[in-house]
């Protein structure tokens, strides 16, 4: 509606007195940006109500359509597999692997995935990837238990690979923070449902930090263990309220919880409203557990820490064992993450290896990146991350599903005129997967055996608590509370009063609107250069650095009770941990069958390197030369899928088959580099002109990233004259190429 004449001169009048006094310019703009702040806090209460109305509720920016309904299966769960309608000029190829992204459930409802156009959904979208979404409505159904919900997406993930037959890949899944170990323990009982994983803010060590930092690992200690999580399931009639949990995570920033998200939203009123309520849609989207499930969570692992450990075991007696995933593991976190730090992340690799060979052995890939800055939401949310490494990750989902077993760091490198052979780059970045050590984990810092102590020491504590709760306590909590007092308490919950209360059930907000309206057609901005301005601006930056500092002050006092209390020797021999113990880190068992069957494929292995033909030896070649580098990049990549249609028998070898064979060949040079090689010659065919073209191909690969280094070189002339041919050089070269495989006797 557009303002009325008398309404219009009464703006340009207001807009000359205001401009004639910076004192009186600002009061008025501080004035109008209080009321258009409190409107958006109405509009904020009314899209709450209306979003926890809805029977489904969900933050996705696109169209789902419903495949499988939790609901309906034989153990009933309140999760749902859905498939994302592609929007409108994006075309998927439904030969390439699908995408699914499976929601936290943390508190929030789900979307978060998909959440914006640059989101994980978005990005394989555009990459040509079907994708579905793994979301949850937000009440449990009776019963169902964390074991019941994994049993649900193996079925889910079933009925997505039934329906792409001829996917070059299984499923691609992707597990955001919570989702994440919860994907990690369904891959580890049903390793052949999944293509590759990709895990974003997934802690999977719970008790693993550095001093001084990220003090969330402290509570469940600080707590006294999780009788507590029991003592709030019984208030809430056998559920969970996952406000609680939301609320966790506002007390460890609380300078933006209490200040720098409303300040943001106030101080850029005109703007920043569309952003704000499509982010508090989904933050005050609270959804409830059911008290088996919350329980597992506490006790198992984030103050068990069982999960690494191989201490949980399922209800028909399977162990939980992260070594028997095979498909390669993208693990994504951050420096900036105070929720799941990168030790959270990556810890559990420490847990369940001793060295690279060992991760190897199992024929296992992991692939690890730590961001700098970006905060935990922002692995999600953020559109500049979707864009980066999600985006890379979706473009080069091969890349990594073909890597060798080992440990990787994913590189980014931002893309330029001057990069060698950039018509192999896809989008703005360059992906390159480094090789590294678990020192280049440790490297990051962690617990000492002191530390492993005390968190043992917790543990125990809170098995103690817990079972005096359940014995003296539990019994008359439940007799005591009646289903509509939980349904209350709920309500009354701070963090949804904060929503209600300036809803329409405010029968004042009337008056905001009114008010609102008139400030909208009489709005003068403030001058950025205002002197009153600024010093609102400076009095924000001091009120931030107070709360700073007073989050500091309380992060320092509860770790320091954390480490003198369950650092005490008497507490920790009272409950069962010796305190002299220097390594009582829980570490995943040792199994005399893994040595068993470790010895047999060797075994196997070493008779078939002299087996195989042209393409066999052109793969033994490529790692061998490449290796010298210690990493792939996406080039190297998009130029072994052109050695991959280069001979007769590669163009009809699948993703998976060709990945195998990578695989293979690795391993053969790990076990014996020397045997390896000199079979090389007995393997290739007679035709020389087959042989020059594929390592012609093999050429191109290997310089995709740019010219060997000198070690590469030296390698690369070695393998010329196990092929006999030479390909980079003139005729006269040829010779003593061949003279060098003579008198190093084939090697």
């Amino acid at each position: 509606m557009s303002a009325s004449p008398v309404s219009q001169t009464a703006s340009r009048q207001l807009s000359e007195i205001v401009k004639s006094s910076p004192a009186v310019e600002y009061v008025v703009d501080a004035a109008q940006r209080t009321v258009l702040f409190w409107d958006v806090m109405h509009q904020r209460g009314n899209q709450y109500r209306e979003h926890i109305a809805s029977s489904a509720p969900h933050v996705l920016s696109f169209t789902p359509e419903i495949v499988l309904d939790g609901r309906t299966l034989e153990r009933p769960v309140n999760y749902g597999l859905v498939r994302i309608v592609p929007p409108d000029g994006v075309t998927i190829d439904e030969d390439l692997r699908p995408f699914v992204v499976v929601d936290p459930r943390a508190g929030h409802g789900p979307g978060i995935g998909g959440f914006k156009a640059d989101s994980e959904i978005g990005v394989a979208l555009k990459a040509g990837h079907p994708c579905y979404f793994i979301g949850f409505l937000p009440e449990p159904v009776p019963g169902q238990t964390i074991e019941d919900i994994c049993l649900a997406e193996a079925i889910f993930l079933e009925k997505v690979i039934a329906l792409h037959p001829r996917a070059d890949a299984k499923p691609c899944v992707v597990g955001n923070c919570q989702a994440g170990w919860a994907v990690m323990i369904l891959a580890a009982l049903r390793p052949e449902l999944f293509g590759s994983i990709i895990i974003a803010g997934a802690p999977l060590s719970y008790w693993a930090g550095v001093h001084g930092k990220y003090p969330m690992r402290y509570s469940g200690g600080l707590l006294g263990g999780s009788w507590l999580t029991a003592l709030t399931s019984d208030l809430g009639s056998g559920k969970f309220d996952g406000a609680w949990l939301v609320q966790n995570f506002e007390n460890q920033n609380p300078a933006n919880t209490l200040w720098t998200k409303q300040y943001n939203l106030y101080s850029k009123i005109d703007t920043e409203a569309p952003r704000y309520l499509d982010f508090e849609q989904w933050w005050g989207g609270h959804v409830n557990l059911n008290a088996e499930e919350i329980q597992f969570i506490v006790d198992e692992l984030f103050i068990g820490n069982n999960l690494a450990a191989g201490r949980i075991r399922t209800t028909d007696g399977k162990t939980i064992d992260l070594r028997n995933i095979r498909s390669p593991i993208v693990v994504f976190c951050s420096q900036g993450d105070n929720i799941t730090p990168p030790q959270q992340a990556l810890d559990w690799i420490l847990d369940l290896y001793d060295d690279i060979d060992e991760i190897r052995s199992h024929g296992q890939t992991i692939v690890y990146t730590v961001h700098e800055t970006i905060g935990h939401l922002g692995i999600f949310v953020s559109a500049g991350v979707a864009r980066k490494e999600h985006g890379e990750f979706s473009s080069n989902i091969d890349l990594i599903d073909a890597l060798p077993p080992g440990l990787y760091e994913a590189i980014f490198e931002a893309r330029t005129d001057d990069n060698a052979n950039g018509d192999l780059v896809t989008g703005d970045w360059i992906m390159r997967c480094e090789a590294r050590t678990l020192d280049d984990i440790r490297a990051l810092g962690g617990n000492d055996g002191a530390d492993e102590r005390r968190f043992a020491t917790a543990a125990r504590v809170s098995e103690i608590n817990l079972a005096l709760y359940q014995t003296f306590m539990q019994p008359w909590v439940k007799a005591m509370m009646p289903e509509a007092f939980a349904e209350n308490l709920r309500a009354l919950h701070p963090l949804r009063l904060q929503y209600e209360l300036f809803s329409d059930a405010n029968p004042f907000m009337a008056l905001v609107d009114d008010a609102a309206e008139v400030v909208r057609e009489g709005r003068v901005p403030v001058a950025k250069d205002n002197p009153f301005l600024q010093f609102e601006q400076f009095m924000s930056k001091q009120i931030v650095a107070g709360l700073d500092a007073w989050r500091q002050i309380t992060e320092t006092a509860a770790e320091q009770t954390f480490l003198s209390v369950y650092g005490s020797p008497l507490l920790q021999a009272t409950v069962g941990i010796d305190p002299a113990d220097d390594s009582p880190r829980r570490r995943a068992g040792k199994t005399g069958l893994h040595q068993q069957v470790l010895g047999e494929h060797v075994a196997e292995l070493k008779s078939r390197m002299s087996k195989g033909g042209l393409l066999e030896c052109l793969a033994r070649g490529l790692i061998y030369v490449g290796m010298v580098r210690g990493s792939v990049d996406e080039r190297g990549f998009a130029a072994i899928k052109r050695l991959h249609k280069s001979h007769d028998s590669a163009s009809t070898m699948t993703l998976a088959g060709f990945k195998e064979l990578i695989r293979e060949q690795f391993l053969m040079l790990l076990i014996d580099e020397e045997a390896s090689l000199a079979a090389i010659p007995a393997l290739l065919p007679d035709d020389m002109e087959a042989r020059q073209k594929g390592l012609s191909a093999l050429h191109e690969v290997l310089t995709a990233p740019g010219e060997l280094p000198p070690e590469g070189e030296e390698r690369w002339q070695r393998l010329q004259a196990l092929f006999g041919t030479d390909v980079t050089g003139s005729d006269a070269t040829r010779a003593p190429a061949k003279a060098r495989l003579v008198r190093s006797g084939g090697r």
